[in-house]
């Protein structure tokens, strides 16, 4: 995973909030952002409830000084604000979201049993579906059952393959990402789940 700087989270930010509204009242779970990363450091997804929730907790720890500091606070109350005035879409939003992480997750995970020489080196990048799933889950207690089920049984196929290790994602965002809840970041997939 490529290091993301403060900036990172907050761009898009302050592209995202503004387009809440009217991504909330639409019918896509996936709406382009329309603004560029700074430069070195990857393409910014599209915007989703839950990238919103992930770049908005990241810039929590990343944020701790000055302007940037000012703006991440700015941020977390106009989030609040949208959550509020705009529940009910905020939550239906979220559970469609839920659904088509729950989906790719599954695929990724069908697809690494299936090869895994072929597909270990893909969970660093494919592992953020699971924190995403993971966000959404605690923002809304309104996930269908069913949905809950399957990612329980996908946890436990990770879990059947899954080696401890160091935190694979910036080390300065542990903190937000305590290895008791986010335990599928503190490791890997290997290659050879034989050896």
């Amino acid at each position: 995973m490529k290091i993301r700087t403060t900036e990172y989270d907050l761009r898009f930010l302050r592209a995202a909030l503004p387009q809440m509204e009217a991504y909330l009242l639409s019918n896509v779970v996936y709406w382009p952002i329309g603004v560029h990363a700074p430069a070195g450091e990857p393409p910014y997804p599209q915007l989703t409830t839950g990238n919103v929730l992930l770049a908005e907790l990241r810039s929590q720890v990343s944020a701790t000084a000055g302007q940037q500091l000012m703006e991440r606070k700015n941020f977390s109350q106009q989030l609040e604000e949208i959550r509020s005035h705009w529940t009910v879409a905020w939550m239906k939003k979220t559970r469609q979201e839920f659904r088509a992480r729950l989906n790719l997750w599954r695929d990724y995970l069908v697809e690494y049993r299936e090869n895994p020489n072929a597909n270990y080196d893909r969970y660093s990048y494919e592992v953020s579906r699971r924190v995403l799933l993971e966000l959404l889950s605690i923002e809304n207690d309104q996930i269908p059952p069913p949905d809950l089920d399957l990612l329980s049984s996908l946890d436990l196929i990770v879990k059947e393959y899954f080696r401890i290790g160091e935190f694979i994602w910036q080390s300065e965002w542990t903190p937000i990402f305590p290895e008791s809840r986010f335990w599928f970041l503190y490791g890997f997939l290997p290659a050879n789940p034989a050896i």
